[in-house]
């Protein structure tokens, strides 16, 4: 993993549809998502005002690989999503794995 004195920070840039983690004050992460009501459609959940976000992809630069930051970034987005209101659609293979080993994400994911 990482050092116990490394500055781990996930921040939600909406401005580029993206969670970004950033290790140290450098961009190390980043998890895109795809929010249909601000990028243009209209997709809402069953419960009336629920946007749905899909999360698209993670990434992680090849030399931080292996330390657990995927997971950290991964946890700590639908920490936000849920905090944001926001369903989940985990079209990512990693988030589908991440919330399969993580059951108490299922209540704010929908089906692929």
């Amino acid at each position: 993993m990482f050092t116990d004195k490394a500055t781990v920070e996930v921040t939600n840039n909406a401005a580029q549809s993206r969670f970004e983690l950033w290790l140290n004050g450098d961009l190390v992460g980043i998890l895109g998502y795809w929010d249909m009501e601000t990028n243009g459609g209209a997709v809402r959940s069953k419960r009336a005002g629920t946007p749905i976000v899909s999360f698209l992809h993670t990434v992680i630069v090849e030399d931080f690989g292996h330390r657990g930051l995927a997971a950290l970034m991964a946890g700590r987005a639908l920490d936000s999503a849920r905090e944001n209101g926001w369903k989940v659609r985990p079209v990512c293979t990693y988030l589908q794995r991440f919330v399969t080993a993580n059951p108490e994400y299922r209540d704010i994911l929908v089906p692929v």
